[in-house]
């Protein structure tokens, strides 16, 4: 059975069409359910449904569906309409208003004189510098300050330029404290993402005793999985995903429209090392998320093996990067609720048609 356009909401008939192999690898990492979310509004509401929803159906039975992965006990509830529900606190100003206001007072406009060094000393690129952070989130903490101010302003060399500058600043955290093993780098796109700076900017983070807790709470994940299956839990996680149809790999780097999402329009790249491939890649995906998808804040993450050898096994264990959509940065209303925190995450966007984007950005 083919299913004629496949989306998130007949993502159960689109596993029910796989041939057996493929159906039952992909429940081997995800279930998958689908309910209906019904109500009646009152007559005197029903013109302004109409004019908000398109129609009186499209709120009266509405389809959720629910992606579950039974190995990392991540999870998301689907559900387009959620796009078009009103959103009542709005910013003014623009976001480019916002920026310029900003630029006038840009405390990273000179980094070296207005930002502290590492005891090691500052990295410089050709696109950005280091800086040790004032407010650490752990005792190895730098930022990678741009060059560029404007966030949303970045090309392939400056993107390629900032991952190369945060690795080489981590190689010389490690050398100053060698029990110092891992590597975590993180982006934060405007005001939305969590950036308390507009300048463009990323951290950079240089862990010990073990990894920050979600890398090793996936890492332990993945052990189990090769332990119950014989297999690896990455390789098996892309081919599930390009079973229906979410995943597509390029010069040997694997990208995925992530099934179940941290928020809106989530991708993760996959690969064996932090090679060229994968830097080319993820300036791909983000110009494709900014310039297709329209994104305009986000979180990247990025996060490596150890840097030294270790007790844990970290056998196939891929280079990852996750980055996710945070919404439009003119709302006020947050886009992370208690549902987010302490049960599942509510996602609108639908990873199959994320997907064909990233197939038409990526040819």
């Amino acid at each position: 059975m083919t299913v004629t356009n496949p989306g998130i909401a007949n993502l159960e008939e689109v596993v029910d069409s796989l041939p057996a192999e493929e159906k039952a690898l992909f429940q081997r990492i995800y279930a998958v359910t689908t309910t209906a979310g019904e109500l009646r509004p009152p007559n005197s509401m029903q013109p302004w449904v109409r004019q908000q929803f398109g129609s009186l159906e499209a709120v009266t039975s509405q389809k959720i569906v629910k992606v579950t992965n039974t190995v990392t006990w991540e999870e998301a509830l689907f559900n387009r309409l959620r796009d078009r529900r009103p959103i009542e606190v709005r910013e003014e100003n623009s976001l480019e208003t916002k920026l310029q206001q900003a630029r006038q007072d840009d405390s990273f406009q000179n980094p070296k004189a207005n930002t502290p060094e590492d005891v090691f000393g500052r990295v410089v690129g050709k696109h950005c510098i280091t800086a040790s952070n004032i407010a650490k989130y752990d005792g190895l903490h730098g930022m990678v300050i741009f060059n560029e101010f404007h966030p949303l302003h970045f090309s392939r060399e400056q993107v390629i330029d900032y991952i190369d500058v945060g690795w080489e600043w981590a190689k010389r955290a490690q050398a100053k404290q060698p029990q110092a093993k891992y590597f975590f780098f993180a982006w934060n796109c405007l005001w939305r993402a969590g950036a308390s700076i507009y300048h463009g900017h990323a951290q950079v983070m240089l862990t010990r005793d073990r990894h920050y807790a979600k890398i090793e709470g996936l890492r332990r994940a993945a052990l189990s999985y090769r332990q119950n299956y014989g297999s690896s839990y990455f390789t098996d996680l892309f081919q599930v995903h390009r079973s229906v149809g979410c995943a597509v790999e390029k010069n040997g780097i694997k990208i995925l429209a992530h099934l179940t999402p941290f928020r809106d329009n989530e991708v993760i790249l996959m690969a064996g090392e932090l090679n060229l491939p994968l830097k080319e890649r993820i300036y791909e995906v983000l110009a494709c998320l900014r310039d297709r998808v329209g994104v305009t804040s986000f979180n990247l993450g990025l996060v490596t093996p150890p840097l030294a050898e270790t007790d844990e096994n970290w056998e196939g264990f891929p280079v990852m990067v996750r980055v996710v959509d945070r919404g439009a940065p003119d709302s006020q209303a947050s886009d992370v609720g208690g549902i987010e925190i302490y049960a599942s995450s509510v996602v609108s966007s639908d990873p199959i048609e994320l997907a064909r984007q990233l197939r038409q950005c990526l040819d």
